[in-house]
């Protein structure tokens, strides 16, 4: 926003100079982009953020000035005396949830001409186009006070009657209502849309802008002013529909101050007459849900608290009422109403940064906070172990080369399509967003391999072809036992879970060494260094059926005999689908549950002494069914009843060559010791011997001669 110094000084008497007003202003929140010389005058470059829709005026900017330097403000001119006698005139609020309040003036017999030199030059320095005075004056108290008003012609306003509604509520649903407005375009108008109605026809859009047919012109003699408050959401919502952006819904949609709306109409009215001649006439002014003030409870000793400071309950009062809020004095605490412009005030915390900002954040002494011992036990062992495995597997992934992707939580339904996602599937239980910001992120992320698919296919778009990413963030389950129970009361919040996942892709290329292996293994082996480095033993892969893996070339992580996640390639389908320009393009990813590794991680980890005696191993193949999964020879020795085993391994699966069709070949080699003595030939035989003949009973298997 551009403000005037010269204009500024008008409502506060302050000396300082241009660069001391900026720095002051950014130190209480409102920085100061840019200063610009404008002849004798300075104007400042104002970044009003969002939440502050009072400083979006002239005088809004001198109320934060004066609660800075402590300088009181002076209010605009707007008294003056009207004509008397009853107006035949009504005003009716249709939608009063859309329109809190609507007030109006009417001024006859004013002359249209150019405006005086002083006013357009203001306006003209803070960006706005002069037109004619009684256009301009509406402008100049909008930048003034910061709220809109807008100037009917009152000859056009059939039946001497103003409504405010929808058309909806005016006309009906199903009625189209199109309107042209001042720049000339005619609008379809949405039936949620609120909009200001004569007798007959729509006349403006509400908090937006006016229509052509009504706009004050030179053949214009009798003025009707409006000063009214609307819903943010609603102006909002009407301005993004229609594409349509002006200084007035930019402040509508933001909040203005129901109370001023009355000082606003007064002043336009005041210099309408000092300006354009005419007489004044009285003034209606619906208000059917009157403003309450918010009351809010702040403890003196929270402010000193949160602050680290050492104020008096007399300075911490004193900040409030240079900011013109009502105090109820209480013992050790105080009751504060903030005034009608600052609706960003609802928290006490939001009353302790009113009191910093001004105090000033660079004047708060540094030093370091208390710290408490906080003892390990159940209340804090869920998010210690929680940050534990994070961290552990950062770092794993780091140590292997990939590179850590944060996403939005947004996704597509057509994101589920291209995994071929199955419409049963949890996964398909969406959580639907009311306003996304594109189609494609209409959803809450089930998953998180989509946005991971779509870094990669971002980067080969620019040309890096060596890609190993992952994310740990959290993906959302609707929990609502249907989707109609949407608008219900009853509705429960979404089931969130703390996913990891990660992708690898590498275009093949010509090397001097040759890696030949396979990106599966690559990532089954990183999910392994991560189970081993959190203790976690009970785990097994088992071939995986999810639809958008390669059936040969992809596991599920079983952890305690729960599925935990998933691991493998791409299937050529999907991969062909994602129109990447590579010979047979291959495409690592895993997702695991978190919950699982958290829950499953030994947190405390016990030693024992390492046996002073010899193992002794034996090496044993079997000849099984080829649809026999290897992992289930490894299930059946873990089963076995003993004692003496201390580790297994399956190092060799073999089909082919002399082994019949339909069969294949598995050996495992099993490693014996005991902890207590040497074991000898015989015992060790014997044992592997019933360990051989137990797994061929399961499995309906013989020994591979």
């Amino acid at each position: 926003m551009r403000i005037s110094i010269d204009w500024l000084k008008e409502y506060i008497n302050i000396d300082a100079s241009a660069e001391k007003v900026a720095e002051a202003l950014t130190e209480i929140g409102h920085e100061v982009e840019a200063i610009e010389k404008y002849d004798e005058d300075f104007i400042f470059e104002v970044n009003v953020t969002p939440n502050r829709p009072d400083c979006l005026s002239i005088f809004g900017i001198a109320r934060e000035l004066s609660a800075y330097f402590r300088i009181p403000t002076k209010f605009p001119e707007y008294a003056f005396a009207a004509e008397t006698g009853e107006l035949d005139f009504n005003i009716d609020i249709h939608d009063p949830n859309l329109c809190n309040r609507y007030a109006g003036r009417i001024i006859k017999n004013v002359s249209i001409a150019p405006s005086p030199e002083w006013m357009s030059k203001r306006l003209e320095k803070c960006g706005i186009r002069s037109i004619n005075n009684i256009v301009d004056i509406t402008n100049y108290v909008l930048l003034e006070l910061g709220h809109p008003l807008h100037a009917f012609d009152l000859k056009t306003l059939r039946g001497s009657r103003i409504m405010v509604g929808t058309p909806e509520t005016i006309k009906g649903k199903g009625v189209i209502i199109k309107t042209k407005t001042l720049d000339g375009v005619e609008r379809e108008i949405p039936g949620n849309s609120l909009l200001i109605w004569d007798a007959e026809k729509p006349i403006a859009i509400a908090g937006v802008m006016g229509g052509l047919n009504t706009e004050v012109n030179k053949d214009t003699k009798d003025i009707f002013i409006e000063s009214a408050h609307f819903n943010p959401i609603s102006i909002r919502r009407t301005s993004k529909m229609l594409g349509l952006k002006t200084e007035s819904s930019y402040r509508f949609e933001r909040g203005c101050d129901i109370k001023i709306l009355k000082k606003a109409l007064d002043r336009c009215a005041f210099l309408m007459k000092s300006i354009a001649g005419g007489q004044i006439f009285g003034k209606i002014d619906i208000y059917p849900k009157i403003y309450t003030p918010l009351e809010i409870i702040l403890r003196y000793e929270k402010v000193n608290s949160v602050l680290g400071l050492n104020l008096s309950s007399f300075d911490i009062d004193e900040y409030f009422r240079n900011l013109s809020f009502e105090l109820i004095p209480l013992k050790g605490f105080l009751k504060v109403r903030p005034p009608a412009f600052r609706s960003d005030i609802k928290r006490e915390i939001d009353l302790i940064e009113e009191i910093a900002r001004l105090y000033g954040y660079d004047k708060i002494p540094a030093r370091l906070p208390d710290a408490s011992v906080c003892l390990f036990d159940s209340t804090n062992r869920h998010l210690v172990s929680q940050n534990k495995v994070k961290d552990t597997i950062r770092l794993s992934f780091l140590k292997n080369g990939f590179s850590e992707v944060v996403n939005f939580s947004f996704m597509g339904a057509e994101d589920l399509d291209m995994l071929k996602i199955p419409s049963e599937d949890v996964r398909r239980k969406t959580v639907k967003i009311l306003n996304p910001l594109r189609i494609e992120d209409s959803y809450m992320r089930t998953t998180l391999i989509p946005s991971l698919i779509k870094n990669v296919l971002y980067n080969l778009s620019h040309g890096n072809k060596d890609l190993r990413l992952f994310e740990i963030s959290k993906v959302f389950i609707d929990n609502n036992s249907s989707k109609d129970d949407i608008d219900s009361k009853d509705n429960k919040l979404p089931i969130e879970k703390i996913h990891l996942a990660a992708i690898c892709y590498k275009e093949k290329a010509k090397n001097l060494y040759k890696d030949d292996t396979h990106y599966f293994y690559n990532m089954k082996g990183i999910i392994e260094a991560i189970l081993y480095s959190l203790k976690i033993k009970d785990y097994s892969f088992v071939r995986s059926s999810e639809p958008f893996l390669h059936p040969g070339q992809s596991a599920d992580l079983y952890i305690s005999k729960v599925k935990s996640g998933f691991i493998g390639i791409l299937t050529p389908i999907v991969a062909n689908n994602l129109e990447i320009k590579a010979y047979k393009p291959q495409v690592g990813i895993l997702e695991l549950n978190l919950k699982a590794l958290i829950e499953n991680s030994m947190n405390e980890i016990k030693y024992q002494p390492l046996s002073r005696y010899p193992y002794i191993e034996r090496d044993t193949a079997i000849i099984v069914d080829s649809s026999l999964e290897a992992i289930s020879i490894k299930n059946l020795i873990n089963e076995f009843q003993t004692d003496l085993i201390e580790d297994s391994l399956l190092f060799d699966v073999y089909q082919g060559g002399n082994i019949s069709e339909g069969k294949k070949s598995i050996a495992f080699n099993i490693r014996y010791r005991a902890s207590d003595r040497t074991l000898k030939d015989e015992e060790v035989d014997t044992l592997h011997n019933q360990l051989v003949k137990y797994i061929l009973d399961v499995t309906k298997g013989q020994v591979r001669s």
